[in-house]
């Protein structure tokens, strides 16, 4: 159970160095930059310790969906980006490839 919550986290720490990168300005912002790449080892090394027990392809599809549907969250919450049918639609096709995913490896 833990390795699932490790991989939750993990993901979450995906969208956030998402963000933070897309507000670095290309790294050249510091901060943002910083943020990304402190993020970005924290996301990388839950990830692998998730993989210890859960196989490597649930695990990263698991690890990258998380991280998609929430960029596309925050992109949408923070930043404004357009919200439209085909967008929701490609957003709910991702949970379900995760969720199936989830279910396969029980």
């Amino acid at each position: 159970m833990s390795a699932w919550i490790y991989l939750v986290i993990a993901g979450a720490l995906e969208v956030i160095w998402a963000f933070s990168m897309k507000q670095s300005h290309g790294f050249t912002r510091l901060v943002p930059s910083l943020i990304t790449l402190v993020t970005m080892l924290g996301s990388f090394w839950l990830l692998a310790i998730a993989m210890r027990t859960i196989p490597l392809g649930t695990a990263y599809t698991i690890w990258t969906g998380i991280g998609a549907i929430g960029a596309f969250i925050v992109g949408i919450i923070f930043l404004a980006e357009p919200v439209n049918a085909m967008r929701i639609a490609a957003a709910i096709l991702i949970v379900s490839g995760l969720v199936l995913m989830k279910l396969s490896s029980v």
